[in-house]
């Protein structure tokens, strides 16, 4: 008589249960890692997260040139080689894109922090698209001019969000100053190679500058269409208001919202008596140092034009403090109908917006509600 198999332990059952539902199990770590990282990444501006990204991005660059030279050639056998080498070379390309998604997981939530997801949402789903394939196996066996793809869209993200920390300021020249920026690393190295190697000059063009050239355009062409959205700048609260009193260090927002409207900021169902001003407040992220200016514009929706651009508004913000610089503005001379107001910079990137509906009534007794900011 026979004896029966053991039963599997547990680390053999979760390995069967991983091998059978692995995509699965990848595509919710894929969300759960996104939406951890949204809650805990450190603010764009913080030395220590930018100096982090710095060694990334060098070590990547190191790796793949490496690669780069290695590539045709036969591969060291791993018995004559020292332990940490023989475990560089036996996990360097899972190290490289490992790096790469923390990289494009970092970049993709500054992006998404930074805009008005209604403007900036192919851009934002581009990041994304490119974030899921590093983790994809097929990716993965791709040869050096993805991997380079890769870096050097990683390089432009991390120059567009550093250089107008640096500058104290956003626009279209400091744009172009972050995009060329941006070029210096992978040009330099195959500058470099052309005189160390210059046999390997040509396919070093094609696997390095030509990725390289393809991702400059794809972002100066969703800038052209103001796709990008404006980093480092960002909203996190852009409310309508009855009026807005500064008291010390603390502005006083008076709202008629029912309290069950939990998904509105303020009165955006607008009554508005003889005399009201309509006020919009927000709250604007920039960097220590910042030092600009944005426009608030007021549309109405007009029946047969659309969106009609009624008042813009300057406003010059400053940066430094974590909640983010305060600011407002009001409108007087107004009408009923849809309102929006959208917050952008002077280049005409948004950063938010918010809806509101305007009507008019007779002066009736009302009671306002107060929030502190």
């Amino acid at each position: 008589m026979s004896e029966a198999a053991p039963a599997p332990g547990t680390i053999a059952r979760l390995r069967h249960y991983y091998a059978k539902n692995e995509r699965r199990i990848a595509v919710l770590s894929f969300i759960c890692g996104f939406l951890f990282d949204i809650t805990t990444v450190d603010r764009v501006d913080s030395w220590y997260a930018v100096g982090q990204q710095v060694l990334y991005l060098a070590v990547i660059l190191l790796a793949l040139t490496q690669m780069f030279f290695e590539e045709g050639r036969p591969q060291p056998d791993p018995a004559s080689l020292f332990v940490l080498k023989r475990w560089y070379y036996q996990y360097r390309t899972a190290l490289v894109h490992f790096f790469l998604g923390t990289l494009l997981n970092v970049y993709t939530i500054f992006f998404f922090k930074s805009s008005s997801l209604l403007v900036s949402f192919s851009f934002l789903v581009f990041l994304v698209f490119l974030l899921w394939a590093n983790e994809s196996e097929r990716s993965k066996s791709l040869g050096l001019p993805f991997k380079f793809t890769l870096l050097a869209l990683c390089v432009m993200c991390f120059s567009a969000n550093v250089v107008p920390i640096l500058v104290g300021s956003i626009g279209l020249t400091v744009f172009l100053v972050s995009m060329a920026a941006g070029c210096l690393p992978l040009v330099g190295v195959v500058w470099w190679i052309r005189r160390r190697a210059p046999d390997l000059f040509l396919r070093a063009r094609r696997q390095m500058l030509w990725p390289l050239g393809g991702v400059l355009i794809g972002f100066l062409v969703f800038y052209f269409f103001r796709l990008i959205p404006p980093v480092p700048l960002s909203i996190p609260f852009i409310g309508v208001y009855h009026s807005v009193e500064k008291t010390g260090d603390e502005y006083r927002l008076s709202h008629e919202r029912p309290i069950w409207r939990v998904w509105q900021h303020g009165d955006q169902e607008f009554a508005a008596q003889p005399g009201d001003k309509v006020y919009v407040f927000f709250r604007i992220f920039s960097p220590t140092r910042f030092s600009d200016q944005v426009q608030m514009r007021w549309y109405w929706k007009d029946e047969g034009r659309g969106w009609v651009l009624q008042d813009t508004i300057p406003i010059n913000i400053v940066g430094g403090r974590a909640e983010g610089f305060r600011g407002y503005g009001f409108k007087s001379n107004y009408q009923p109908g849809e309102w929006k107001v959208q917050v952008e910079t002077t280049d005409s990137r948004e950063i938010g917006r918010v809806y509101f509906t305007l009507e008019t009534r007779p002066e009736w007794p009302r009671t306002f509600e107060v929030d502190i900011e």
